[in-house]
Formats: C-alpha cells, sequence, structure tokens
C-alpha cells in the first residue's frame, strides 16, 4: 500500500499541474470508487462541475484537494491507486474508475486495479476534511509534536512497529517504512514502547524522518506499475532499501543474514544482530 512519501509525491504533483484550474466534467465510470458520496454518483459529479482547485492537502495517506466553495475532494490510493494527469485525447487506462476535465483541456483520473482506493466530497473540508481529523500528524507535519510522541510511544506496553503504524498516535508511516527505520536506529520492532528511553524513540524519530525525506528524494517506493506519480512514472528507492523485502541478503551494516517474520498479515523484517529480540519481562514478585 502506497505509504506517506507515495502520497505526498501524488499531492506535489496535484500542486503544480492541477490547483488553479476549474473542473469542468466529472465522468464516474465505476460507482465503487465514489461508494461513500450516499447521494450517489451523479449527485457526486454534479457537486463538483464549475468548482476551482484551490490547494492540494495531504495529512498521513490522505490527500484532498481544497475547492473554491470550501469543501474539499478526499482522495485515499488504497492498494493501487493512482492520480494522473493526461492531456487532452490521451487514450483511457484499462482500469480508469473516475474522470475530471480541467478548464485547460487536461484531464485528471483516477485509476484504481484493485478498488480498495476512493474518491469522496468532504463538506466543509477545504482545510482539514473532518472525516479524518481523528488523525495524528506526521513527521514530516511542521506542526509535529516530537515531544508528545516521545510521552505516548513511553506509555506503551505494546510493540514499537505497532506504534508506528498506529495512525493515531503517528500518521503516513507504513510497514515499508517503519522496518527500514527501526533498521537505521538498530531497534527490533516488538521491544515495547514503555522500555524504551527519550533519546531512543527521538533516534527512532529522525530516522523516520531520514528514510522518508530519501524515499521523497527518489520519488517513493514503485515495486510494480501500480505505484506511479501524477505522470505515470514510477519511484525508485526500492533499489536503496536496507532491509525490507531483503530476506536472505547481508544486511548493509554488519552482513548478518536478514530476516523475515509474519507480522499483523505482513512481514517484518529485521537483522538480528543490529536488532536483537527484546528480552522477555520478568514476572513481578507478588
Amino acid at each position: 500500500m502506497p505509504e506517506l512519501p507515495e502520497v505526498e509525491v501524488v499531492r506535489r504533483g496535484l500542486e503544480s499541474h492541477v490547483v488553479g484550474r476549474t473542473i469542468t466534467a466529472v465522468d464516474v465510470l465505476h460507482e465503487r470508487p465514489v461508494r461513500r458520496h450516499v447521494a450517489g454518483a451523479a449527485a457526486f459529479a454534479s457537486a463538483l462541475v464549475g468548482r476551482r482547485v484551490t490547494a492540494a492537502r495531504r495529512r498521513g495517506k490522505y490527500f484532498w484537494l481544497a475547492l473554491d466553495d470550501g469543501d474539499a475532494l478526499l482522495g485515499h490510493l488504497g492498494m493501487s491507486g493512482q492520480m494522473l494527469v493526461q492531456p487532452p485525447g490521451a487514450g483511457s487506462e484499462r482500469h480508469l474508475r473516475v474522470r475530471f476535465g480541467l478548464d485547460d483541456g487536461t484531464e485528471l483520473r483516477f485509476v484504481d486495479q484493485r478498488m480498495f482506493g476512493g474518491l469522496s466530497l468532504s463538506e466543509g473540508g477545504a482545510e482539514l476534511p473532518p472525516e479524518i481529523a481523528h488523525i495524528a500528524r506526521d513527521p514530516v507535519d511542521p506542526a509535529f509534536d516530537d515531544d508528545e510522541l516521545v510521552r505516548r510511544v513511553r506509555r506503551r506496553t505494546s510493540g514499537v512497529k505497532r506504534i508506528l503504524l498506529d495512525q493515531g498516535v503517528i500518521s503516513g508511516v507504513g510497514n515499508i517504512y517503519a522496518d527500514e527505520a527501526l533498521w537505521r536506529a538498530m531497534l527490533h520492532g516488538d521491544r515495547p514502547g514503555d522500555r524504551l528511553s527519550g533519546p531512543q524513540v527521538r533516534s527512532l524519530l529522525a530516522s523516520v524522518r531520514e528514510v522518508m525525506g530519501e524515499a521523497l528524494q527518489q520519488g517513493g517506493t514503485s515495486f510494480d506499475a501500480l505505484y506511479v506519480n501524477v505522470n505515470g512514472e514510477s519511484g525508485y528507492f526500492d533499489r536503496s532499501l536496507a532491509v525490507y523485502g531483503q530476506e536472505g541478503e547481508a544486511c548493509p551494516r554488519c552482513g548478518t543474514q536478514v530476516v523475515r517474520v509474519p507480522f499483523m498479515n505482513r512481514s517484518s523484517y529485521f537483522c538480528p544482530t543490529c536488532q536483537p529480540r527484546p528480552r522477555a519481562r520478568r514476572a513481578q514478585k507478588r
């Protein structure tokens, strides 16, 4: 699933190509991507025609286009969603779901093979859609509170990787970048939050920001043709991954073989030497 860097790459593309444009037409080719609009696909389309896009914003893995009437077009890419900007006359993609005509003749297209993603109209959501107001700020947000994160992590007994994936604590961090950040910080994902020191949490946060910053510079991580920017170009950060997806390969730091273990219906990758498993807690004496 696309994580913060991939969604931020899309947001930046929308900011460059769509902000300032007026939506002249909306064609919903499949109703599932707009299923959250209770009034239906036709009402979704009519509410957007004539609206001018004033900003492209993001929180965590959600992005939205702020509109001139104070509403917003809220989107989530799901597992395979793409937002593409295409020139006039470009052929339709196989999995094209929603097409937006723009006043400069270009088209904004939502393409989604698996259709776990979606678009919805957020009333009054131009600044922050109420549907995602519960999601925490992400680590590249200038208003992110480092001290609060340290406090929240150190109050929890669950493994630190689970905490990183909790969008109510810190948003935008997914499986790939959690594993990469934990490797850089030399922490095992099962290490309980309350057994981390303040400096360790800050070091981990710095690693999260570092790995995401590098991924942004390289256009995100594209394991297949599904993860692309608005121009249809794939990122190449997958070539720089140290442990994620590297089972059996040598750890770039110490040479030990990278290990894969099941984790929440997914996988975790780590170096057993650089990231030793935490010791079991001692039973308290009564």
